[in-house]
């Protein structure tokens, strides 16, 4: 894990005190979907996001069952990715980067977002949701957009360490469906620059302290992948190579970050079997690795009473949390 505590406190303070957050990013225009009481939004990119000349889709932004409101709200063709920020009622100096699923197709920002934000932030963590771009609009950086999203969420996240008072050290993340593949790919692979750097927020080490990954994507090889997920971030027609390559159970890195996984068995979209062959993954690497299977949930069980058998993740996961010191 490529994160030292001091270059990291370091790297916050100096960002913090040389331009301030306030006025490091351009004013930005809230989408006409009103935003949660007390959730602030953020660009992710203090312009228009890199490698976007070929890219002519229209952003996208509704809710899926209107009459329950922004919890149900999801973005297609992500254009101007974001943060949306919610604080800890009582700090408890520690963050956590959320990252929704959607089949890399769109982001569940309300189920797999503000709804998890809230329960994190009444535990005592400042919750940071991101909205990703997809791989399939035409993006110059192809299958790796979402990951440079992800990389520029986790930089943005620590660079605010100092203005919201927490440790920049202890940054966590938890990511749902597609955004599990994108969480382990951001989590437990060795960092590589997937885009050239912009500012001083680019100047934040990569690396999380520890992850959860929620009935996450993680093999594209079948039978277990989910064919649309593999679709979208590498076409129909993928090689063995490339499927590979974007094969989360390959290549983790030596000693990765603890790692919290959590599935149902009857989930018919992403196979179970998924978060076993990461957690196989994970241990031969030397990595902590706990992993919750459900009897049932289904696939995109999320938190609350829809899914009760699986509903205790995530006090689960804050214990996962707490003995690792995040």
């Amino acid at each position: 894990m490529i994160m030292d505590r001091r270059s990291v406190l370091a790297g916050a303070v100096a960002f913090g005190a040389a331009l301030g957050v306030e006025t490091a990013f351009p004013s930005f225009a809230q989408a006409a979907i009103p935003l949660p009481d007390g959730f602030e939004r953020m660009p992710l990119w203090p312009g228009a996001a890199p490698g976007g000349a070929g890219v002519r889709v229209t952003e996208v932004s509704a809710l899926r069952y209107p009459e329950l409101g922004t919890d149900t709200l999801y973005q297609d063709h992500v254009v101007t990715p974001t943060l949306t920020m919610v604080r800890a009622k009582r700090p408890n100096g520690a963050a956590l980067l959320l990252i929704p699923g959607g089949g890399y197709r769109r982001v569940s920002t309300g189920l797999e977002g503000y709804v998890i934000a809230r329960r994190f932030a009444d535990a005592g963590y400042t919750c940071f949701v991101l909205s990703y771009r997809m791989p399939a609009d035409g993006w110059a950086a192809g299958a790796d957009t979402p990951l440079q999203d992800a990389q520029r969420g986790l930089r943005l996240v620590r660079s605010l360490a100092t203005r919201e008072k927490f440790d920049p050290a202890r940054v966590g993340a938890i990511g749902f469906s597609a955004g599990g593949h994108l969480a382990a790919w951001l989590s437990t692979r060795a960092p590589r620059e997937t885009y050239a750097a912009i500012d001083a927020v680019d100047r934040q080490p990569l690396g999380v302290a520890a992850a959860a990954l929620m009935y996450p994507v993680v093999t594209l090889r079948d039978p277990l992948a989910h064919a649309g997920s593999r679709e979208q971030l590498l076409g129909a027609n993928a090689t063995a190579d490339r499927i590979a390559a974007y094969s989360m159970e390959d290549t983790v890195m030596p000693s990765p970050p603890p790692i919290f996984l959590a599935h149902a068995f009857d989930d018919k979209t992403v196979p179970y079997q998924n978060s076993l062959v990461m957690a196989a993954a994970l241990r031969a690497q030397g990595g902590a690795v706990e992993c919750q299977l459900y009897e049932a949930g289904g696939h995109g069980f999320g938190i609350g009473p829809r899914a009760p058998a699986a509903s205790g993740w995530s006090d689960a996961y804050l214990r996962f949390l707490a003995r690792h010191g995040v």
